[in-house]
């Protein structure tokens, strides 16, 4: 087997979505009609690597997929994307992870997840592909795996001095030691940083002092996503606010993953730019993101960004 090589390295989730359209979102024991539906690839994992490889990085995914026409057709869209699949493996004992998201008329959505081969995916095969890790510029992690796997990946970023994020989505309440200290940054949304402090965010004070708690815990750096307030890195001698774009959003599926793809592809490419320029780049694409509909459909390549983006 060739010895793999990536820029951006991500351990994470494969899904496929199945997207429901609908003017707004069904009450509990309601039937409504839809008025579109449609199939495509996900998992944040998968979003953020395929985000990163549309940019021009070269990237990486470890992963597990069902030995089923989702897996078949997983797999077939990262090669697609030029994605190395060298470390997605196939399982015979379990489906392909699904993920059912309901999308109303403001481009507001719902989702459910149904891990599958993502719940396989363990701490061994993660180290099956530790000179791949040991070698990227990047690496990305979810928490749509065991968890112990996360971190299994983490710590061989760590040990070999491999800038890593740790997107702690979906959200853990009072994460340990581990999650805070092993990653170069810690990314939470406003609730899953609610979660993980038991701090409430509704402001960019509130922000700022959950940040300044998990800097106290021993996390190196930490990124809060905002919403409409946009987004706030701190390390213990930096702070940085970027504020979001206003646009008229269509379909929000999958923005926050496109913002992590981004993110990574600019550290990886450009790693003396500072976090500033980073960040404004993420914004602006998970912006373009959300006017189309779908998830990586939605993502845009780096020819279709406008010229002052990169």
């Amino acid at each position: 087997m060739a010895e793999a090589k990536a820029e951006v390295v991500v351990v994470g989730s494969s899904n496929t979505d199945l997207i429901a359209y609908m003017d707004r979102m069904p009450r509990p024991g309601e039937t409504l009609h839809g008025t579109d539906f449609k199939q495509g690839f996900g998992g944040k994992g998968a979003n953020q690597c395929v985000m990163s490889a549309k940019l021009g990085a070269q990237t990486a995914m470890v992963s597990r997929v069902g030995s089923d026409v989702f897996g078949k057709e997983t797999i077939e869209n990262y090669q697609r994307q030029g994605v190395d699949v060298q470390f997605v493996s196939v399982s015979e004992t379990a489906s392909t992870g699904v993920a059912p998201i309901m999308v109303d008329s403001k481009g507001q959505n719902s989702i459910i997840i149904v891990p599958g081969a993502n719940n396989e995916l363990t701490p061994a095969m993660v180290d099956d592909a530790r000179a791949l890790i040991q070698s990227a510029k990047v690496l990305l992690v979810q928490n749509e795996i065991p968890l112990e796997s996360s971190l299994a990946a983490l710590r061989i970023a760590r040990e070999a001095g491999v800038t890593s994020i740790f997107n702690i989505a979906p959200g853990i309440e009072r994460p340990s030691t581990d999650c805070i200290v092993l990653p170069s940054i810690v990314c939470l949304n406003e609730t899953e940083t609610t979660l993980a402090t038991g701090m409430e965010v509704n402001t960019l004070e509130e922000a700022k002092q959950a940040s300044q708690h998990l800097l106290n815990t021993g996390a190196e750096g930490v990124l809060l996503t905002l919403g409409s307030q946009g987004c706030l890195y701190m390390t213990k001698d930096t702070c940085v606010q970027e504020p979001a774009m206003t646009v008229e959003a269509i379909d929000t599926s999958g923005a926050g993953d496109c913002f992590i793809g981004t993110l990574a592809c600019s550290m990886a490419q450009e790693p003396a730019a500072d976090m500033a320029t980073h960040l404004k780049r993420a914004t602006r694409v998970a912006a373009l993101s959300v006017q189309a509909h779908g998830t990586q459909t939605s993502y845009p390549r780096r020819a279709d960004l406008p010229s002052d983006t990169w």
